[in-house]
């Protein structure tokens, strides 16, 4: 089974980095308990306090679907996170190696 890696990056709104702050912690925290999820990092850039990039690791694309039916996705990303933000970008890539 191919596992998926998943590159999120976020452009946070001016003035609502410690919101934003306060968010990713929890969701990673959450993403982690997940049966499919085999790691999620958060980073965020030397130079640009506003832009942060999340490495999430699935066993599966299917268990990525699941991560996104969560209700921690649904309250922290779509509802908290999302508004918050100037940009969002998510990149899927199959594991082959």
């Amino acid at each position: 089974m191919t596992q998926l890696q998943v590159i999120a990056r976020y452009t946070v709104s001016a003035g609502q980095e410690d919101a934003v702050g306060a968010l990713v912690p929890e969701l990673a925290k959450a993403a982690r308990t997940e049966p499919g999820n085999v790691s999620f990092d958060v980073y965020r850039s030397f130079d640009d306090p506003r832009s942060l990039v999340l490495l999430e690791r699935y066993v599966s694309r299917e268990a990525f679907a699941e991560h996104r039916e969560t209700e921690h996705f649904k309250r922290l990303v779509l509802d908290g996170i999302v508004p918050l933000l100037d940009e969002r970008t998510v990149e899927l890539y199959d594991v082959t190696a």
